[in-house]
């Protein structure tokens, strides 16, 4: 077999010449040129992928990437409420009732029209630790359900007329059915009691656990349903009387007939809670469905427990904040809106967002309102269009609750840090949005930044701000906010600007109007010019060439899937085909230099390929700016000797001249050598019933590659390990033991001693 030699340094190996053919043609696919495609990139930023809850003022994003006109949403100041806020009821007017923890208070709040804040004050002390249901009876009266001593308490004026200790751990909502009737949801075991208020009322305060069913019947309380699951967290009525009850830590959805009975399946879930729902007029149902990794509903609240003075409460929808030595943790569950039409249609996602806790649902017109956490996101829902939004939200970790004040405003419930919040859909404010840091993927130099379509508002009315930073830090290493100057349908800053990472800002007169969309914006830039680099370099064995097959016709036309796939037939691509069907065949005299080159920026490169013999100053250009990724030439005419290489690469058009680098390699040294090795001394002796035959070789350039041994009987021999085991000099010695049985009737021996290139010496050895 004919055998071909892979250079990578004065040192070489010997390789069959089909696997060189397969080597070399991988090497060439691989290494196909660089196309120039235009230097500046551009950065899409999508607003609703791009932008937080809490930094948004006035300002909303949809989940098409646009900005549309949101409320106006303001953390009211006011006194201290509690360590932790469960729920918020509507009482009086102006006036809000709220059951906190761990002391068991519900507090009433009132809202100073004139400006954001609010005042309270202590309305019950209850005798447990947590108030999660509080409902505002048609009298006027106050019916509350507490945890984990799950008792249900009456107050009139202050004052708790009436109470029980139910056979359950937590009361967690109470739904008014009629005047005199309220249906309890419980946890551990998940229960719905229904309470006749009128026996109810007469029977005083009980505050030792009841469990007997005659002895809560005569308290005017009986079982309504009972689930599998653990726990019933909300309850909402149908218009035709049936009860839906939404449960944890399973997440399933049942229904009840209007009297009671054995539940029906209507949604089934695992590893979830669901923490509100909400009945439209036409019997639609939203569902707002948590999704945890855990067997307990309380973890998608990712905050560390404070024990309180009493028995810590096991399945609260809620967590108690943070203290502030204590970090938080990321909630990593997801959650969902699902969408029931008509009260008995299947079941369908609306909404669903991972590291979101939703608490609750309200409805505005034909816009679907959900309090979240744990970042303080306020999002909503278009039901009309179909899209999801994202409204301003607060500095605290969670929205509990939302009450409406009217058809434009509400009252949200904010927790970690604890406190009350105003959303306002009609007032007219600032309107602000604030990015994320956003990455433009290298240093670069800013260009305009574009709108792909601006709709009832006019440039002038834009304030468009900027800053970057070369440092990924949120905090540390940014630029003052540059102000964007439009010009031309865009806007950019008067000086250049610099940095690997930005955030926009975006102001809007509080002027605009309701029906203002911005779409995606695109912002321009040119990456930093990063020098080239050589990623392999190979000289193959003198003696083979490389015939380059031609360049296939460029046709005429290309096809619509290449215009669909965005695809394109580049020179490079032609270039790769034709360098695959090469052939590569022996040719005395010819050496290739091979090298693979990439550029970060996708620069269109050349090289120039140059020789110098050591003891030499003058270099010689082999190759002058070549985009091929290989160089073939003749070396019969050079001297025998070692001889430097380096590769000079050169950044090309359409690049201006003025930026273009240039970057030179030191590459791999050649071994020029046509000089035979010297034999110093060759002897083949017969020793008993064997000959031994030794040559010791010197070669002046290559290191020895072996002896080939041809006895006159017609055997031939290969020996390539040395006596001394390790073969890695110009100078070795290979040893050959033989039987005489093998050899017979052989009288001598013709060895062959060869170079790493193929040089060789013979010599005629007789025993």
């Amino acid at each position: 077999m004919p055998f071909i030699f892979l250079r990578r340094s004065a040192h070489r190996h010997s390789v069959p010449f089909p696997v060189l053919v397969a080597q070399l043609c991988l090497m060439l696919f691989t290494s196909a040129g660089l196309s120039a495609e235009p230097f500046s990139k551009q950065v899409e930023i999508d607003f609703y992928r791009d932008t937080t809850s809490r930094n948004l003022r006035g300002l909303a994003t949809r989940s098409d990437g646009r900005v549309v006109a949101g409320p106006l949403f303001t953390d009211l100041t006011g006194p201290p409420l509690a360590d932790l806020l469960w729920t918020l009821t509507p009482a009086d007017k102006g006036k809000w009732w709220v059951g906190s923890g761990p002391h068991g208070k519900i507090l009433e709040v009132t809202l100073d029209s004139h400006a954001p804040i609010f005042s309270s004050r202590e309305l019950l002390q209850l005798n447990d630790t947590n108030v999660f249901a509080v409902l505002r009876l048609p009298d006027g009266s106050l019916l509350a359900g507490t945890s984990p001593k799950g008792t249900i308490q009456l107050a009139n004026s202050g004052k708790v007329t009436s109470g029980i200790s139910l056979p359950v751990d937590s009361i967690y909502d109470l739904k008014l059915i009629d005047s005199n009737t309220v249906l309890a949801a419980t946890g551990n075991p998940g229960r719905i009691y229904r309470i006749d208020l009128r026996r109810f009322r007469s029977g005083g305060i009980t505050l030792e656990k009841t469990t007997g069913t005659k002895d809560l019947a005569d308290r005017g309380i009986t079982l309504f349903g009972e689930v599998r699951d653990r726990n019933l967290r909300k309850l909402a009525l149908l218009n035709d009387g049936r009860v839906l009850a939404g449960s944890a830590p399973k997440g399933n959805l049942y229904s009840f007939f209007r009297d009671g009975g054995p539940p029906v399946m209507i949604l089934e879930n695992r590893d979830a809670e669901v923490t509100d729902l909400l009945v439209t007029p036409s019997d639609d149902i939203y569902a707002a469905v948590v999704f945890s990794q855990s067997n307990t509903a309380s973890t998608r609240i990712n905050r560390p427990v404070v024990t309180p003075k009493t028995s810590p409460e096991k399945e609260a929808t809620s967590g108690p904040p943070s203290s502030p030595d204590t970090p938080l943790e990321r909630f990593t569950g997801r959650s969902s809106i699902i969408w029931i039409p008509h009260g008995d249609g299947f079941p369908e996602t609306l909404v669903s967002r991972s590291g979101a806790a939703f608490y609750q649902i309200a409805l505005r017109g034909e816009q679907l309102l959900i309090a979240s956490g744990e970042q303080g996101d306020f999002l909503g829902y278009d039901l009309r269009q179909r899209r999801s939004l994202t409204f301003p939200g607060s500095v605290s970790a969670q929205l509990n609750g939302l009450a409406a004040i009217d058809s434009g405003r509400f009252l949200a419930l904010r927790n970690n840090a604890p406190g009350l919040a105003l959303i306002d859909f009609d007032a007219s404010g600032p309107r602000e949005l604030e990015t994320r840091r956003l990455d433009l993927g290298a240093p670069s130099r800013l260009g305009a930044l574009r709108f792909n379509r601006l709709r009832n508002l006019g440039d002038s009315s834009i304030d468009l701000s900027l800053r970057t930073n070369f440092g990924s830090d949120d905090v540390e290493g940014w630029t003052p906010w540059t102000k964007l100057i439009s010009n031309d349908g865009g806007w950019q800053a008067k000086s250049s600007l610099r940095g690997r990472y930005f955030r926009l800002k975006l102001t809007l007169p509080a002027s605009s109007p309701a029906s203002l969309e911005m779409d995606k914006a695109t912002l321009y830039g040119l990456p930093q010019n990063r020098r080239p680099t050589l990623t392999d370099f190979r000289l193959f064995a003198a003696n083979f060439g490389l015939l380059p097959a031609p360049d296939p016709v460029t046709p005429a036309s290309i096809t619509l899937g290449q215009v669909i796939n965005q695809s394109k037939d580049s020179s490079d691509d032609k270039r790769r085909s034709s360098l695959l069907a090469s052939a590569v065949v022996p040719s005395p005299g010819m050496q290739i230099a091979y090298w693979t080159l990439n550029d970060a920026d996708g620069d269109k490169l050349s090289a120039t390929f140059s020789l110098r013999r050591d003891g030499d100053n003058h270099w010689t250009d082999v190759a002058m700016k070549v985009d091929t990724p290989y160089t073939q030439f003749d070396t019969s005419h050079l001297e025998d000797g070692i001889y430097f290489t380096r590769l000079v690469v050169d950044e090309e058009s359409p690049r201006p001249v003025t930026e273009r680098l240039s970057t030179t390699f030191e590459t791999d040294d050649l071994v020029i050598d046509r000089t035979p090795p010297e034999v110093l001394s060759a002897s083949a002796v017969r020793v008993g019933d064997n000959v031994i035959v030794t040559v010791r070789g010197r070669d002046k350039l290559s290191l020895l590659e072996g002896v080939e041994l041809r006895f006159n009987n017609g055997l031939v021999q290969t020996v390539e390990q040395p006596a001394d085991g390790i073969r890695d000099g110009r100078e070795e010695t290979f040893v050959l033991e033989i039987p005489m049985s093998r050899l017979a009737p052989a009288t001598n021996v013709e060895a062959v001693l060869y170079d790493s290139v193929g040089n060789s010496t013979a010599r005629r050895l007789v025993w």
